[in-house]
């Protein structure tokens, strides 16, 4: 996690961030859920197809004025060792980016296997049900 915290850490949340988006980034598709801290659950909401920033960031205004969350949380993909690659870079970006555009927290999660999870399960939209166990990681995190 970051958001100045260790990645084992639990972030230290202001009791106001109670809602929250999620996003697993791609450069053509992300994923995208909701979730909320009182319940501790997350539910897929959509994915976003979209390769130009601008279309992507258009989509992600949209979204947050619909769901009002009060922080962001990413997935930051690695490799199984642990080690950066070049989607890890791309994520944290986005995460910097999202963070500037729309002044609201940005929490990062290690996404490591969450797409073949979600697609394990069975899901039928692979993105946004991975930005959905990203969010749900994220909120175990926090008990």
């Amino acid at each position: 996690m970051s958001a100045n915290t260790a990645p084992d850490a639990a972030p230290a949340l202001p009791a106001s961030q109670q809602q929250f988006l999620a996003f697993d980034f791609g450069a053509k598709r992300t994923g995208v859920a909701s979730g909320n801290r009182v319940l501790g659950t997350a539910s897929p909401v959509t994915t976003i197809r979209a390769e130009s920033a601008d279309a992507r960031f258009a989509a992600v205004k949209k979204l947050i004025a619909e769901w009002q969350p009060q922080a962001l949380v990413i997935g930051v993909p690695y490799h199984p060792d642990g080690a950066a690659h070049d989607n890890t870079a791309r994520a944290l970006k986005f995460g910097r980016q999202l963070r500037g555009r729309f002044g609201l927290p940005v929490y990062e999660v290690d996404e490591r296997y969450t797409t073949t999870e979600a697609l394990s399960l069975g899901a039928k939209d692979a993105d946004a049900a991975a930005a959905c166990i990203i969010l749900e990681q994220f909120l175990r995190s926090l008990a």
